[in-house]
């Protein structure tokens, strides 16, 4: 499994032969300036919530790219009226899809698209790949049903908010990873805007302080599991 981090909460990851995109908020991000939503490759584009700074991309790649779109019902059903393939998950439901399980969990935000669109309830995703199994916990608070997660599926990778105010800060970040039992993080959703800024050297040493392994990647590199 190869995870490539695109800035924001956008994510790559290639897995069972598949691309999936996750969240695309690249083309309007001035610090992945660098990336080109052209080049992007997706079989399925997955999405946690409606939030512009997680959908603004996904037209464009999905209509190049013919991707499903995966999400919850109604914002599934937002792109299915549109004309694009969606595939409609709600909380606790999995599907075996050609790359693996994909289980969509519960996360506490907001969802609504730029339009006023209703977009459902936030959530994140577990994804059970042929080898190994990631968490995305989407835009989310410290919410206790993050215990449940490893009582179902052993995780090798967390993916986790960081940035605080409209998210987690480092400090539940890292009770988080007590909670999925997973001390290999990869941290996202942090320094876009002025909000949510962060000392990275200081968030990488709290977490070491804690025993824990917390990846900032730069935006274009990727690691493999």
């Amino acid at each position: 499994m190869k995870i490539t981090y695109y800035g924001h909460a956008a994510l790559g990851i290639k897995v069972g032969g598949k691309h999936i995109i996750v969240d695309p908020f690249i083309s309007a991000n001035p610090l992945a300036e660098h990336i080109d939503i052209e080049d992007l490759k997706a079989d399925y584009i997955l999405l946690t919530h409606a939030h512009g700074d997680h959908v603004l991309d996904v037209e464009a790649i999905a209509k190049r790219t013919n991707a499903v779109i995966v999400s919850n019902a109604e914002i599934a059903g937002y792109y299915a009226a549109k004309g694009f393939q969606s595939h409609p998950m709600n909380h606790g439901g999995s599907w075996n899809f050609d790359f693996g399980k994909v289980k969509y969990v519960n996360a506490i935000h907001s969802s609504s698209f730029p339009d006023g669109s209703n977009g459902g309830n936030p959530g994140g995703f577990v994804i059970e790949g042929e080898h190994k199994n990631i968490y995305i916990a989407g835009d989310t608070a410290l919410t206790m049903d993050m215990k449940l997660i490893p009582m179902r599926t052993k995780l090798d990778l967390a993916i986790f908010p960081i940035g605080d105010n409209f998210t987690m800060d480092i400090e539940d970040a890292i009770l988080a990873s007590d909670f999925v039992e997973c001390d290999k993080i990869l941290g996202y959703h942090y320094d876009t805007f002025g909000y949510i800024k962060i000392d990275h050297k200081e968030a990488i040493q709290r977490f070491f302080d804690k025993g824990k392994d917390l990846m900032l990647l730069e935006i274009g590199d990727s690691i493999e599991l």
